[in-house]
C-alpha cells in the first residue's frame, strides 16, 4: 500500500522503519522539512516529502505529531489522498506536559481522537496511542503466538478500521475493537490498557476496567 507518515518521532520514525521494511511504498514528512529526513530516507528506503505531499495517493495516513500542532496542519492535507483512505490517529492529549489547556476536550467531554477528527475534517481510527515505539520493532510476533501483544483500535468507520487491524496484524500484532471514537476515552492516558504490553484477553479486560473520568494529572 502507499501510506503517508505526518511526524517522524519515536512512533513516526518506527512505523517508517516497519512498514517500509515490509514493502510498503511510504512517504514521511515532519514540520522541519524533508531535508532533515534524509538519514531516515537512506536507512528505510522512504520517500522524504513536505507535509502537504504526505497524504498524495495515500491509502493509509498517520498522523503522530504532537496533539497541539494538529490544528496548524495545512488545510485540505486529505484532498488528494486516495479514496477510501485510512487515517490513523496516535496522539496523546498531554495538558500539563505539552498541549496546553484544550477546552473542547476538558469542558466538552469529547474524546482526544474525535477532537483531532474535527480539526482534520475526516474521520479518524485511533491506534498506538498507548503502544511503546520501541516495541513496534522488538515485540512482533507471528498471528497465533502465545506472547503475541495486542493493541487496542477505536474508530467509527468500520471499512477503515478494518484496513487499519489487517495492517497491524501484518506488522505482528493483534488487536482488540475498542469501539467507536467516541469509546476512545478507555485507551487515553492513564487508562488501565495505556502502555500494556499482553494478549488481546487482557487488553479487552483493561478496557472494560476504564473509568470515563479524566486524571488531574490530565487536566489542563
Amino acid at each position: 500500500m502507499k501510506i503517508g507518515i505526518i511526524g517522524a518521532g519515536n512512533i513516526g520514525g518506527n512505523l517508517t522503519r516497519r512498514l517500509s521494511a515490509l514493502g510498503h511504498d511510504v512517504s514521511v514528512a515532519n514540520s522541519r522539512g524533508p531535508h532533515t529526513l534524509g538519514e531516515l530516507a537512506e536507512e528505510t528506503g522512504a520517500t522524504p516529502v513536505t507535509v502537504e505531499e504526505a497524504a498524495r495517493g495515500a491509502e493509509v495516513v498517520v498522523i503522530t505529531i504532537p496533539l497541539k500542532a494538529v490544528p496548524s496542519l495545512p488545510s485540505g492535507i486529505l484532498a488528494e489522498a486516495a479514496d477510501g483512505v485510512a487515517v490513523i490517529d496516535t496522539n496523546n492529549y498531554y495538558p500539563q506536559q505539552r498541549d496546553g489547556r484544550i477546552a473542547e476536550i476538558e469542558d466538552e467531554g469529547i474524546t482526544e481522537s474525535r477532537w483531532t477528527e474535527r480539526r482534520l475534517g475526516h474521520p479518524v481510527i485511533k491506534a498506538f496511542n498507548g503502544t511503546y515505539a520501541q516495541d513496534i520493532l522488538d515485540r512482533p510476533l507471528a498471528a497465533g503466538h502465545p506472547d503475541r501483544v495486542a493493541l487496542p483500535v477505536a474508530g467509527d468507520d468500520e471499512a477503515a478500521k478494518a484496513k487499519v487491524r489487517a495492517l497491524i496484524d501484518e506488522l505482528g500484532f493483534d488487536t482488540v475493537d475498542a469501539g467507536g471514537l467516541d469509546d476512545s476515552w478507555r485507551q487515553q492516558p492513564d487508562t488501565p490498557v495505556y502502555g500494556l504490553q499482553a494478549g488481546a484477553e487482557a487488553v479487552a479486560k483493561a478496557l472494560a476496567e476504564a473509568s470515563p473520568e479524566r486524571p488531574a494529572a490530565f487536566r489542563g
